[in-house]
């Protein structure tokens, strides 16, 4: 994988073949787009996708993933190519420090609080700063994981109120549903939740450490790989909350962007173009970054929240979350 590589979404069916070094991308109403190798960082599927052995191969050994997302945006799986950063150094250290409580509690009350920040900072509205000390406080007291993930999912439906505050009335959440969304706005989240858990998770594999051991979510979800799902939880505000926000402000989402049924709401195939632009740009926005003394974009924020985890297990260096400073 090289610096200069990027990430493709697949919006549209198609089908994925390897062209000598290169990957051939068919869609049924255009012409095979052949993109090198070297060029991709990963693939999202947000909708079917047909693709066979010799493309898998190609894919694997240049360390290409494949993310797929299922009809209603959820997180559905990903073909990933073998272990080859894996080193037994860090994944012992990360075994020893997920393994430990006092670890696991202090981790799990940055990530939240700072999450909750994100959010008090996304949505830009000071109806939330008593419910942010609120949940300060009571951050303090917590003992367990099942006690911090309590306290934040009250801040958190406290914050999806304000949200509908700021929203038309078909954009609404009208509280948080999953699997599947209730409706346009809760769809909307589902799928920007679950790329910025793909993007999180391709960072993750450029490192040594091993998505599957988290801090937050070991015990919560054993389902999914929990360490990816802790570091996506800082990055979540800006590209779910945020951007559903700005796209309601500038009346970038229409009722036609989403397959609405009773009870279940979907994107639709412009939807889902259309939101797959809007968080390609935000991925590619830069901002300066004080320590390194350069500009970096959002995607590169992902990776170094990722390397922050790094120097935890080599360097025992404090583990502090991402938070926008700017």
């Amino acid at each position: 994988m090289t610096a200069a590589s990027r990430t493709y979404w697949l919006t549209q069916p198609c089908r994925i073949r390897r062209e000598d070094n290169s990957v051939r991308i068919e869609r049924a109403d255009q012409t095979p787009v052949r993109v090198p190798i070297t060029d991709i960082r990963d693939l999202v599927a947000f909708d079917h996708v047909d693709i066979n052995t010799s493309a898998i191969s190609l894919l694997s050994r240049h360390g290409v993933m494949v993310h797929i997302l299922d009809h209603y945006g959820n997180y559905a799986g990903a073909i990933a190519p073998a272990e080859d950063t894996s080193s037994a150094h860090v994944l012992r250290r990360q075994i020893a420090l997920t393994g430990t409580d006092a670890t696991r509690l202090e981790i799990g009350r940055a990530l939240i609080a700072a999450t909750a920040a994100n959010v008090r900072w996304a949505l830009d509205t000071d109806l939330l700063d008593a419910p942010l000390t609120r949940l300060t406080e009571q951050l303090a007291t917590c003992q367990t994981a099942d006690q911090l993930m309590g306290a934040e999912g009250n801040f958190r439906r406290t914050a999806w109120g304000v949200l509908d505050t700021l929203l038309p009335a078909w954009l609404r959440l009208e509280g948080r549903s999953r699997r599947p969304p209730a409706n346009a706005g809760n769809a909307f989240i589902s799928y920007a939740n679950a790329i910025t858990y793909a993007r999180v998770l391709t960072a993750l594999r450029c490192t040594p450490l091993h998505p599957a051991i988290g801090f937050l979510h070991a015990d919560t979800d054993r389902r999914r790989n929990t360490l990816a799902l802790d570091l996506a939880e800082p990055f979540k505000p800006l590209f779910a909350e945020r951007l559903l926000k700005r796209a309601a402000a500038q009346k970038t989402l229409r009722p036609g962007d989403f397959e609405t049924d009773v009870g279940n709401a979907s994107l639709s195939r412009d939807g889902r173009k259309k939101v797959s632009e809007l968080i390609r740009a935000e991925l590619a926005t830069t901002v300066h970054h004080r320590a390194l003394r350069r500009k970096v974009s959002y995607e590169e924020l992902i990776h170094l929240e990722a390397l922050k985890l790094v120097r935890l297990c080599l360097e025992d260096a404090p583990y502090k979350p991402f938070r926008p400073w700017w």
